[in-house]
């Protein structure tokens, strides 16, 4: 038996979840959810209804992990042979930058994406990211300094903020700026970013067909 079940649907965040997977070389069951039938084992483990969910059959029982953020770090945890966790002081800016990236990074985006820019001080400070400019710039600042998120050494943070930038970038949400493409080039040298696309890419074709 599998010691993760994966739900996911290759056009989602779950891109993310299966890099992580991969990265630390998980063995999983991977099940596709459709938009409009999804499977009744994953209702019942995830209410929301939202992919990626992973379910950790451990010894003691099956812990559900929903958001992508927690799942890429409970994988560096569970899996701490991987060395993708960080090291104590690397700690700032692995949970830092991780939660930057599923906050401002995440909000700024949506927000320019569905035609809303907060107007003055008082929105921004509502909006909680501040401005798209300013998230953009906190971003490209960190790594224009830093080969990777926690400095010279690629961590499990680096699945989840490469997976923003890699989409970011991707999409046009982002711009292509020098310090996000010399980034890019980095983390989707890592085998198993090649790995988990590749698996992606030909359910996407699959679906398309």
């Amino acid at each position: 038996m599998s010691r993760f079940t994966f739900y996911t649907n290759p056009m989602s965040r779950g891109q993310i979840a299966r890099w992580a997977l991969h990265e630390v070389g998980a063995s999983y069951e991977t099940v596709l959810v459709d938009w409009q039938a999804k499977p009744e084992g994953f209702l019942a483990a995830n209410p929301m209804g939202k992919v990626p969910t992973i379910v950790h059959h451990a010894d003691d029982g099956d812990h559900v992990v929903t958001e992508c953020a927690a799942i890429c770090l409970y994988l560096a945890e569970v899996f701490p042979e991987s060395g993708l966790g960080p090291q104590d002081q690397e700690r700032a800016a692995y949970l830092r930058w991780t939660f930057f990236a599923a906050g401002p990074v995440e909000q700024a985006v949506t927000a320019r994406s569905l035609g809303f820019e907060p107007k003055d001080s008082r929105q921004q400070g509502m909006a909680g990211f501040g401005s798209y400019e300013r998230t953009v710039e906190a971003l490209a600042g960190h790594l224009s300094q830093n080969a990777y998120v926690c400095g010279d050494r690629f961590t499990m943070a680096d699945v989840y903020v490469g997976s923003h930038v890699d989409w970011g970038v991707g999409f046009k949400s982002l711009p292509e700026r020098p310090e996000f493409t010399a980034y890019l080039e980095r983390v989707r040298a890592r085998p198993a970013y090649s790995e988990a696309k590749a698996i992606d890419m030909r359910l996407i074709a699959e679906m398309q067909s």
